[in-house]
């Protein structure tokens, strides 16, 4: 019989790093695999991600449809709270053998903690890791310690997940899946990729990506306008927005996008770039700026280098390529001269990403196939 292994997905963020491995559980001949998808997918408002899910040839095991349409602090408590009623109903139906999570989001809190109460086994990815700057961080140990596998992404963090608690034997240094996307797409050319975004891009280009830091309530529009202001001083360069999750006062750096991009001929923002155009985008451009994960993560893999704004990534391991600032006109502007000078350009060739090279699936696979489910529950 199949073992089951059932995997949540709540944003574009987390599907694009679990893009492999759902497809190595799917074509595993012992692994039968149920996918929950629930949060930003199922809204219009964040680009109605599901299709893109369905467009991949995925078969969608459950909904479950928790995202309120707010992002205020009641809003995402809420929205948490439907996620693990949701979520009980979810495992009831589908009896998995193990559910399997990635990240750190609110959405993620309600379908460890409903698994946790079915006394279903929980493996966890990106444990481990510190982001001081937003509440994903106790979110993220919060999983860790409910979690029962745990795949890391760099020693750092499995060490750090052993001294948390956690039996040695069940955490797997594998490195960050995101990077198989690097190894295994075809990103596409220049020109294909201009008549996608729909921008021309300039012999200097940024890819920016600017989230809340959810520690730090009310600081986002103040943020993201000295951001803009920075972004405002450099000439010939285009700028590429994607726009913000589903966070505490999302909703307002998104709108300052939008009224952003209608000023300039040179900027388009996109809701949802998909894993294909985020990083053929990525590729082709000479820095990533904000505060994404994906500028720490996957960006040191392609030459990249990245301006890191403010805390929300603060205790993530880095390459050298990654150059962190405060959330400050003056020294945003002073790392947008140092990324794009020639002499940081040209020393990308050499950094070494210290999240590891890829073929993260199949490792990830290989655990899920062998390991026996009831010998995990009692820690």
């Amino acid at each position: 019989m199949k073992r089951k292994i059932c995997v949540v997905t709540g944003s574009r963020a987390d599907y694009g790093l679990l893009y492999w491995t759902l497809r190595e559980i799917d074509a595993s001949p012992d692994l039968d695999l149920q996918l929950i998808v629930t949060g930003m997918h199922l809204s219009t408002e964040f680009g109605n991600t599901i299709e893109k899910i369905q467009d991949d040839g995925f078969d969608i095991s459950y909904r479950v449809d928790m995202l309120l349409s707010s992002d205020s602090a009641v809003g995402v408590t809420k929205s948490t709270g439907l996620g693990m009623v949701g979520f009980a109903d979810a495992y009831d139906s589908l009896q998995p053998d193990i559910v399997l999570l990635l990240g750190d989001r609110f959405e993620l809190l309600a379908a460890a903690s409903a698994a946790l109460f079915a006394v279903i086994p929980i493996a966890h990815i990106h444990g481990g890791e510190v982001t001081s700057g937003a509440f994903d961080d106790a979110i993220r140990h919060s999983i860790t310690k409910m979690a029962h596998l745990h795949f890391t992404s760099t020693k750092q963090y499995q060490n750090r997940v052993i001294q948390l608690g956690e039996n040695p034997a069940n955490v797997f240094n594998v490195g960050a899946p995101g990077i198989d996307h690097i190894h295994r797409l075809k990103l596409l050319k220049r020109k294909e990729l201009e008549e996608k975004l729909g921008l021309t891009l300039e012999s200097n280009s940024l890819l920016i990506t600017f989230h809340p830091a959810t520690l730090e309530p009310g600081t986002a529009r103040r943020d993201f306008k000295a951001l803009l202001r920075a972004l405002d001083q450099l000439e010939n360069v285009s700028l590429v927005f994607t726009k913000a999750n589903a966070d505490t006062e999302g909703r307002s750096i998104n709108e300052m996008i939008d009224g952003y991009v209608e000023s300039r001929s040179n900027a388009i923002a996109h809701t949802s770039l998909g894993q294909l155009l985020y990083l053929s985008t990525m590729k082709e451009v000479q820095g990533v700026v904000g505060n994404s994960s994906s500028g720490i993560i996957e960006a040191p893999s392609l030459k990249v280098g990245t301006v890191n704004i403010g805390d929300r990534q603060t205790g993530r391991v880095r390459a050298a390529s990654v150059i962190d600032c405060s959330a400050t006109y003056e020294k945003i502007c002073s790392a947008l001269e140092q990324l794009l000078s020639p002499e940081f350009q040209a020393g990308l060739a050499d950094v070494v990403n210290p999240h590891g090279d890829g073929n993260v699936s199949k490792k990830i696979v290989d655990v899920l196939k062998t390991v026996t489910p009831s010998d995990l529950i009692k820690k």
